[in-house]
C-alpha cells in the first residue's frame, strides 16, 4: 500500500444533506422537521402545554394544603438506631445528639431536629439528646437503662409590640373561663 492509495472504506463518509433548497428536493419548506415553529426546534417544550387546551394539572381540583407552620422533624426509629449501634456507626460511650446521628448517616438534616420513634427492638444503654421522642421510645430507652433528653420547645410567636398573638390571648382566656367553670 502506498500513501496515494489510502482511502476511506466504502460507506464511511456520508455527504451531509442540504436542506431548505426548494420543494423539489424533498427537504424544502420545513427542512425535514415536519412542521414550522416551536415544534421544529429542539429543546423548546413547555411542560404541561397541551396545544392551547386547559392543561390537566389546571383541570384537576385542588386538594389539601401544606401547613407552613408545621414542625419539621427528621424521624428515627429505635430499630434503625440499634442497627447503627450494632454496625458500630455510633459511639455510645459519649452522649449522642442530632449532629452525631447526622454524621453517622442515620438521619437527614431537618429544620427542627430529630424525633425518636419507638418502632423496633432496642437493647443498647446510651445517653441521647434529641428534639423530641414518642412515649414508647422514651419507655424503651429507659427500660434498657439509658437516658433520654428532649430539647424541642414550640416557638412562641409575638406581635411587633412583644405581646402574644390574638389566638394565644383567646386560648388563654378560654382556659381561664374553663378553669373557673370547673372550679364552681
Amino acid at each position: 500500500m502506498k500513501l496515494n492509495e489510502i482511502a476511506n472504506n466504502p460507506g464511511a463518509h456520508k455527504r451531509k444533506d442540504k436542506v431548505g433548497r426548494g420543494s423539489s428536493s424533498g427537504l424544502g419548506k420545513t427542512s425535514g422537521r415536519g412542521v414550522k415553529g416551536a415544534k421544529a426546534r429542539t429543546g423548546n417544550q413547555v411542560h404541561g402545554f397541551e396545544g392551547g387546551q386547559m392543561p390537566l394539572h389546571m383541570r384537576m381540583p385542588k386538594r389539601g394544603f401544606n401547613n407552613i407552620f408545621a414542625n419539621d422533624f427528621a424521624e428515627l426509629n429505635l430499630g434503625r438506631l440499634q442497627k447503627a449501634i450494632d454496625d458500630k456507626k455510633l459511639d455510645i460511650s459519649a452522649k449522642i445528639d442530632g449532629e452525631a446521628l447526622r454524621k453517622a448517616g442515620i438521619v437527614h438534616k431537618s429544620r427542627d431536629g430529630v424525633r425518636l420513634l419507638g418502632k423496633g427492638e432496642f437493647t443498647a444503654r446510651l445517653d441521647i439528646e434529641v428534639a423530641g421522642a414518642s412515649a414508647s421510645a422514651k419507655e424503651a430507652i429507659e427500660k434498657a437503662g439509658g437516658t433520654l433528653t428532649t430539647t424541642f420547645k414550640k416557638a412562641n410567636y409575638m406581635n411587633k409590640k412583644g405581646q402574644p398573638g390574638k389566638r394565644k390571648v383567646r386560648r388563654a382566656e378560654a382556659a381561664e373561663k374553663r378553669a373557673a367553670r370547673n372550679a364552681s
